[in-house]
């Protein structure tokens, strides 16, 4: 009997962690990560400079905040993914408020330097490939068979590069049915090649971020893990 009994408490506790590999962390890094990032909206909801211009911008956080506070449980994020998402969201909420082309920083970056443009959506749609480059790592590696793979980070990037081609003909729409309105959303600042300079700016983003962060966001997985 006791061997029986053994036996099925072995059964229990390899289904409880097949069920759940990857347990929801103790650290209060995400609900930090979610504050921060509450307040970032709230403040740059506070008389933006368009309204419309400022919900195109943030509705990525708007449904993105959302869903990854619902799923914690069940797929908590690693602490360095909680980060850069929030990093990013205030990036957006910044952009938002102010309109791309007319963010304070960039301006000061712009005159510093002697640039014919601001910047700042430049770094923008770098952070376009930097951040999510970890989200979906994180997600093949944690849902699919690509752990270890040598077709991890060209897929990866592949993917960032597919999100900032989709950003670009939703600017297109917004544009297209927009009109003169959407100028301050697509922050072109009279580039005509703007479009395919974002989407650069995107695939060197996620570039950078595989190779300087891949090796830290393994070790995080690994401690997510255990």
């Amino acid at each position: 009997m006791s061997l029986i009994a053994a036996a099925r408490r072995r059964t229990a506790n390899n289904s409880a962690s097949s069920a759940a590999p990857f347990p929801a962390p103790s650290s209060v890094l995400p609900g930090v990560c979610v504050a921060v990032v509450v307040v970032g909206l709230a403040v740059s909801a506070w008389a933006p400079h368009d309204r419309t211009t400022w919900l195109l911008e943030v509705v990525w956080v708007l449904i993105g905040l959302p869903l990854a506070v619902l799923a914690r449980r069940r797929f908590p994020l690693s602490g360095l993914l909680c980060c850069l998402l929030a990093a990013h969201a205030l990036v957006l909420a910044l952009g938002g408020h102010y309109t791309y082309a007319q963010v304070p920083v960039g301006e000061w970056v712009k005159d510093g330097l002697g640039l014919s443009r601001n910047p700042y959506d430049r770094f923008g749609h770098l952070m376009q490939g930097f951040v999510p480059a970890i989200l979906v790592r994180e997600l093949l590696i944690r849902t699919s068979p690509l752990r270890g793979s040598r077709w991890l980070a060209p897929l990866t990037v592949c993917a960032c590069l597919a999100f900032s081609a989709v950003f670009e003909m939703f600017e297109w729409a917004a544009a297209v049915i927009g009109g003169h309105a959407a100028d301050a959303f697509l922050a072109t600042q009279g580039d005509v090649w703007d479009t395919q300079w974002d989407m650069f700016c995107a695939l060197i983003g996620a570039t950078v971020s595989l190779l300087v962060l891949s090796k830290w966001h393994d070790r995080q997985l690994t401690r997510l893990a255990g």
